[in-house]
């Protein structure tokens, strides 16, 4: 960590604890927010389930509804929970397909938080009989985590769900 104490670090959270903050209804990477990592020693997991995400379709512009996870193995920056869902909710009137959804998503994360690891899995409700379910992962190039990613992405459905009516 830099010479910063923690509570510095906290000091730039513009979003956390604030009864003000306001909702985006556009698309806005620029509320992700960062607080810094104090265990950045280890590796280790984080991981958020954001079941309410919703986007619209790009052609009906009718809702698309998802159940979203994200996890990552973070390095110096972890990202500020109120301000991802914050981010989330800026895709209410995003039209996108589900695939750019959970791409854009890892995307913007990757830029502001700058993990070791990062896989994004979007799980829609069903459109038509039809349920898409995409899933992302990055690891850094070059690294044991490029390794991780490319294991877990050859391995990532061998054991399919139990599908149970979302």
């Amino acid at each position: 960590m830099s010479g910063r104490s923690h509570q510095e670090g906290l000091n730039d959270l513009t979003l956390l604890g604030n009864q003000k903050a306001q909702y985006v209804f556009d698309y806005a990477p620029e509320v992700l927010e960062a607080v810094d990592n104090l265990h950045a020693n280890r590796d280790y997991f984080v991981k958020f389930n954001c079941p309410e995400f919703t986007s619209l379709c790009p052609l009906t512009h009718q809702p698309d509804f998802a159940t979203i996870y994200i996890s990552y193995v973070p390095d110096k920056k972890l990202v500020e929970s109120k301000s991802l869902k914050l981010y989330l909710f800026s895709f209410r009137n995003h039209g996108d397909f589900h695939e750019d959804c959970v791409n854009i998503i890892m995307n913007d994360l990757i830029k502001r938080i700058e993990p070791r690891y990062m896989e994004v899995w979007g799980k829609f409700t069903p459109r038509g009989g039809i349920s898409i379910d995409p899933w992302c992962n990055y690891g850094i190039p070059g690294t044991k985590y490029e390794e991780m990613a490319n294991f877990r992405l050859m391995n990532h459905d061998l054991y399919p769900e139990k599908i149970d009516n979302r």
